[in-house]
């Protein structure tokens, strides 16, 4: 039960900061922050071929790969949204 606080919570934070760099902050509140964070891992993972939050690892560099993955999300839902990365 813990592991699934900690998993979202920090799914939150990365979602959280994806959403400050993209500058959609506020347009997203903490539940589509959360959805982003672990959505982003997952993406993240795949195309770094990283461990990241999705496999129970809590490292910098499991973070990192995260939010990277989460940028890139929200990049793409900018691109299909508005026509534009932002």
């Amino acid at each position: 039960m813990i592991n699934l606080i900690t998993w979202l919570v920090a799914g939150g934070v990365i979602g959280w900061l994806a959403s400050m760099v993209m500058r959609t902050n506020a347009q997203q509140g903490i539940l589509l922050n959360i959805v982003v964070g672990v959505i982003g891992a997952m993406i993240g993972g795949y195309l770094m071929g990283g461990s990241t939050i999705n496999q129970n690892v809590f490292s910098l560099n499991a973070m990192l790969v995260a939010l990277i993955g989460a940028v890139i999300l929200l990049a793409i839902i900018n691109l299909v949204r508005r026509g534009a990365i932002r």
